[in-house]
């Protein structure tokens, strides 16, 4: 169902409130201040600031003394569905040299750390497009509403949360709490009396979206012999680091396999091997009694991790039959399920109908998505969720897409359309009587 004829003129009075000038403005503040996960706080209490210098009621969530979720709430005259629209604030790589030196790159580019540049309709820097691009997007959809005076029936809340990305406590930090990650910022959110009838969360992707992959992460630990290299031709040699390969090849092969056979509706879901520790850096002259890797899982909603826990071991005994004397075990470390909304959702209808309007052409999905999201702990908390994001960068950005670009340059023209799609949804779903 779109929006009534009758709201037409609501709506335009909240799209002509929104201004790119603000977003950039928005977009070059989030950046400006670091928000490695787990230490959030300060970025959410800023938001806090901007949203009461603008006259929206808000709050600071705190989880402990360095991490927060920022609220806000526009309550509404009653009759109607409530809405709250989502994005998490942490990002993927801390902007911090001690810890993302050499792995997320040799140096750190320019676009890599917290501290936010403009170049013509750009803004580059750490999270610049995902996520802080997004939760610009979700700050200024709620002033436009607000500075438009409107009156909507239902509540319209804003929910910027810590903890969104896939990720534990980092190691290296002196965070306390292991459950900095996954998630724990949008959990405590709605643990905390933030439960709306629909929720539409702001990740990447010009593509309304109401299914995603879940995860499942596994410990690999491959048995070796601890030896010298003087010793290795004199007795027996199994050094882990070799045999942790035949496995991680074996691993390599099956992943595609398991991805062909979990895709579905709108995801493909893959696996990817990501760390792997064995001895020590200081004496190579050693092997070690065990290498241990880390894999993680992407798995289809509808399929639960104790399946997916049983496919993973099927796939490890067949390696290990493979290769002869191979000692390996594993264990299942964390599981978040996939989710899923129905396409009927008022909050999907609704999502495709403000893309159908910005775009003015049928509804496009984007299909074999491997990426999860926050969506899975609000649809897994029993709230019906659609996910809505600014597309790529495009050839005139100001320098070529990569992965940290696709990240860390936001384009305020991308903003601009997702802002409106967030006002449009926003005023259609919390126009919607609750019967």
């Amino acid at each position: 169902m779109s929006i009534a004829p009758d709201l037409d003129d609501l709506t335009h009075a909240a799209l002509s409130q929104i201004r790119p000038k603000r977003l950039r403005e928005l977009a070059v503040g989030v950046v400006d201040i670091p928000s490695p996960t787990g230490e959030e706080l300060p970025l959410a209490r800023w938001a806090v600031q901007e949203l009461d210098i603008q006259g929206i009621p808000a709050r600071l969530q705190p989880l402990d003394d360095r991490q927060a979720n920022a609220v806000a709430k526009l309550e509404g005259t009653g009759g109607g569905r409530s809405l709250l629209l989502y994005a998490p604030i942490d990002t993927l790589t801390t902007g911090n040299p001690d810890e993302d030196e050499p792995w997320a790159a040799a140096t750190l580019r320019p676009d890599m750390r917290p501290a936010a540049t403009v170049d013509g309709d750009f803004v580059i820097g750490l999270g610049a497009s995902n996520p802080k691009g997004h939760a610009a997007c979700v700050l200024a959809a709620v002033e436009a509403i607000h500075r438009s005076g409107i009156a909507l029936p239902g509540d319209l809340w804003l929910g910027l949360g810590a903890g969104g990305m896939p990720t534990n406590r980092r190691l290296g930090s002196d965070l306390v709490r292991e459950n900095t990650g996954q998630g724990a910022g949008c959990s405590f959110m709605i643990e905390q009396g933030v439960y709306p009838d629909h929720a539409l969360i702001a990740k990447p992707g010009w593509t309304v979206a109401w299914e995603e992959v879940g995860l499942c992460w596994f410990e690999v630990t491959v048995g070796g012999t601890f030896n010298y290299v003087g010793s290795r031709h004199r007795m027996p040699y199994a050094n882990p680091i070799v045999e942790a390969g035949k496995v991680i090849d074996g691993l390599e092969e099956w992943f595609p396999e398991y991805s062909a056979r979990h895709t579905r509706g709108l995801v493909a879901p893959q696996g990817n091997i990501g760390a792997i520790r064995s001895g020590w850096m200081h004496m190579p002259a050693v092997s070690a009694s065990q290498a241990r890797f880390m894999v993680d899982l992407r798995t289809s909603p509808g399929v639960t991790p104790a399946e997916v826990a049983r496919e993973f071991g099927q796939a490890v005994d067949g390696i290990r039959r493979r290769h002869e004397g191979l000692e390996v075990s594993w264990e299942m470390v964390l599981a978040i399920p996939g989710t899923s909304t129905s396409v009927d959702d008022p909050v999907v209808q609704a999502a495709i109908s403000a893309w159908e309007a910005e775009d003015g052409r049928p509804h496009q999905t984007i299909v074999a998505n491997s990426g999860a999201t926050d969506a899975n702990i609000l649809r897994g908390r029993g709230i019906p969720t659609a996910r809505i994001g600014m597309d790529r960068i495009g050839a005139d950005a100001p320098m070529p897409l990569d992965f940290p670009a696709g990240m860390n340059v936001v384009d305020v023209r991308e903003m601009t359309r997702l802002t409106r799609h967030l006002v449009r949804t926003a005023i259609d779903v919390c126009s919607r009587p609750t019967d």
